[in-house]
C-alpha cells in the first residue's frame, strides 16, 4: 500500500514537473520576444551582452530541467525507478529563475496586471508555497535514497 502510494506521488511530482518545464518555456519565449522589440540607447537590449548572458543561464536551466523532467516520466512508468522529486526541484527552480528574469527583463510593464509575465511570477511562488523549495525537495530526495546515510560496518 505504501508503495503504491509512493509511487503515486512520483508519478505526480513528475507530471508537475513537466507542467513547469512548461510554463518555463513559455515565460522565456515570451521574455526573448521581447528583449528583440525593446529599444534603448537606439538598439534592441537583446543585444547588449549581459541581456544575452542571463537568458542564456536561464535557458541552461530549463535545458537541464526539461532532461530531468523526461526521465522523471520514463522512470515513472519502470518499476524501481523514482526521480518524480528531483525533478520537480529542477522544474521549480527553472520556472522561479525564468519569471523572475522574466519580470526584470520587461522592466515595469512586467509586473502589472495587464501583463502575462506576472502570472508566471505568481505561478513559480505559489507552485513553491504548494510543494515546498526546491532545496527541501532535493533533500527529501536524498533522505529516501539513503544518499546520506552512514552503512554501518560489521567486523
Amino acid at each position: 500500500m505504501l508503495g503504491a502510494l509512493a509511487r503515486t506521488g512520483d508519478t505526480a511530482a513528475a507530471v508537475l514537473a513537466c507542467e513547469a518545464v512548461g510554463a518555463a518555456d513559455r515565460v522565456l519565449e515570451m521574455t526573448v520576444e521581447h528583449v528583440g522589440q525593446r529599444e534603448q540607447f537606439g538598439r534592441a537590449i537583446g543585444s547588449f551582452q549581459a541581456v544575452k548572458h542571463r537568458l542564456a543561464d536561464v535557458y541552461v536551466q530549463l535545458q537541464a530541467a526539461r532532461s530531468a523532467a523526461y526521465f522523471a516520466a520514463w522512470a515513472a512508468v519502470h518499476e524501481g525507478q523514482r526521480a518524480g522529486g528531483l525533478a520537480l526541484a529542477q522544474a521549480l527552480e527553472a520556472l522561479r529563475t525564468a519569471a523572475a528574469e522574466g519580470i526584470q527583463l520587461h522592466g515595469g510593464i512586467g509586473f502589472t496586471w495587464e501583463h502575462e509575465a506576472q502570472r508566471y511570477f505568481k505561478r513559480a511562488t505559489s507552485d513553491e508555497l504548494l510543494f515546498g523549495p526546491a532545496h527541501r525537495l532535493r533533500a527529501h530526495a536524498a533522505d529516501a535514497a539513503r544518499l546520506f546515510t552512514r552503512a554501518e560496518v560489521t567486523v
